[in-house]
């Protein structure tokens, strides 16, 4: 998973050399989408290895929820730092080029070769299995239980909730949901930021409470917390306004005039930040 991460930066990074040297537009863009895709899949591959890792290492239940949430804690701190540093990097966006990013890429690629190397040093046993025994294939395979069924739907749908409501609701504002003449993307984006932002607050706290609350009981209460949100990010009139308080990045926190549908959705990130874990934790328990 490192290695085809180390890939795809790569590869991203050669479609800016190749804006550089004058290519065309949609080389260009072929390249840049295809390093996309292959970063795409090692962050699928990393997230099948580290959180089965992260659950063993806790012996599954409570424990293992505790620090599969805080393995998630360090994903939404990369995921608060990044867009900030390299909007920082590129400055005015309508004028930047895919190369403007290059420091953020070669720390990425720097990165990825570190943990490679130090994984390299070491000796990591599969768990539960030894090379001289013989494992017999049993009757029964991970599909042959419900709650691992279950979990697997329950991933497909949160992933799609968790992606879709940042997305959306700023494309929402970006495209008429505020009421100003100019800064509606800027403003849209700060919005966007801030939701990402409660979501590694949402797991610290996950990561906190995990050796006292189960999995089952942290899922059920950001659930009915989610669906209460949403609900009245539905039917509230948007032309109701509110304060929030949104993260600017570099320029640390303001307000931002909004209407109270976005600000409740905003708060979503606080549910959604912990269902990964406790959704990964109940599906795998006992196998």
């Amino acid at each position: 998973a490192i290695t085809v991460g180390f890939v795809g930066v790569g590869v991203t990074y050669l479609s800016g050399l190749m804006g550089n040297s004058g290519a065309g537009n949609n080389a260009i863009f072929s390249v840049y989408l295809l390093g996309a895709l292959v970063s795409g899949f090692s962050m699928c591959m990393l997230n099948t290895v580290v959180n089965p890792m992260l659950n063993t290492l806790g012996g599954g239940g409570n424990k293992g929820n505790q620090l599969i949430q805080l393995g998630g804690s360090c994903n939404s701190i990369g995921a608060t730092i990044v867009p900030v540093l390299v909007g920082y990097l590129m400055g005015d966006v309508s004028q930047a080029t895919i190369s403007d990013a290059a420091p953020a890429m070669w720390i990425a690629m720097g990165i990825f070769a570190l943990a490679f190397i130090v994984l390299s040093s070491m000796s990591i046993p599969e768990p539960y299995i030894e090379k001289e025994q013989k494992v017999e294939k049993g009757k029964y395979s991970a599909w042959s239980f419900r709650h691992f069924v279950l979990g697997v739907v329950a991933i497909f749908f949160y992933v799609g909730v968790e992606v879709g409501i940042p997305n959306v609701l700023q494309k929402w504002l970006q495209n008429g949901g505020l009421n100003v003449e100019s800064g509606a993307e800027a403003i849209a984006s700060t919005v966007a930021a801030t939701y990402w932002l409660l979501m590694l607050v949402g797991r610290l706290v996950g990561a906190a409470l995990g050796a006292k609350v189960s999995a089952k009981k942290m899922l059920s209460a950001v659930s009915i917390l989610g669906l209460a949100l949403v609900g009245c990010a539905i039917f509230l009139d948007p032309a109701i306004s509110v304060n929030l308080p949104v993260f600017k990045g570099t320029s640390g926190f303001g307000l931002a005039e909004v209407p109270v549908n976005a600000a409740l959705l905003v708060l979503c990130g606080l549910c959604t930040s912990v269902m990964w874990g406790g959704i990964f934790n109940l599906a795998v328990e006992g196998l």
